[in-house]
């Protein structure tokens, strides 16, 4: 671990404490401009869009991959680059899940998935985008429920996804060996029936 990390994760450590006193749901990452403290205000929606596809991805991970499972809630973390990150969705190691630790190493998380806020997209598709890849997750799920589309990227080389496909609400979307059937997700600021 750099000095420089070092000191970066003991602020955001000090600014994870410091969340807890405040009110609301605050979250603590460390991106490429160092640690960042944001609330954390999903709406119903942005949760549910999660919690769907952590459900699906778990129905289907214990055939393709033994021993893994999806979480929401684990954080990742790559001294290395210098990154601490908070997918909304994420698929590891299950046994890692059971250490001391407060985060998971990239080698222990297959893919990460994230539902687009309203308020920061760019968290998702600018910086996410390249900290992912820098990590070596191979598989990138960007949803976005502004405008009803989903993105799945993979092949990380050199800090960048290879392959990036696009899907609408609606799809069977193929995310490495799993389907996540996007039939229920829904838009922001629509109705069910529209």
């Amino acid at each position: 671990m750099s000095l420089d990390y070092s000191r970066m994760r003991n602020i955001a450590d000090d600014l994870s404490e410091f969340a807890q006193h405040l009110e609301g749901s605050w979250t603590v990452e460390i991106g490429a401009g160092g640690p960042v403290m944001m609330m954390m205000s999903p709406v119903n929606r942005h949760e549910r869009i999660a919690g769907r596809v952590r459900d699906q991805i778990n129905q289907q991970v214990g055939v393709t991959h033994p021993g893994w499972v999806a979480e929401t809630g684990p954080e990742v973390e790559d001294p290395r680059i210098g990154r601490l990150r908070r997918p909304d969705v994420l698929v590891c190691d299950e046994s890692a899940l059971d250490s001391d630790r407060d985060s998971l190493a990239p080698h222990e998380v297959l893919a990460c998935v994230e539902v687009v806020s309203k308020s920061n997209p760019n968290n998702d598709y600018v910086d996410k985008m390249a900290d992912y890849p820098a990590m070596g997750i191979n598989l990138y799920m960007i949803v976005d429920p502004r405008d009803g589309t989903i993105s799945v990227h993979d092949e990380p080389y050199h800090g960048r996804y290879q392959n990036s496909e696009p899907y609408i609400f609606g799809d069977i979307v193929p995310f490495g060996q799993w389907r996540i059937d996007t039939g229920a997700f829904r838009r922001y600021g629509k109705d069910d029936d529209e």
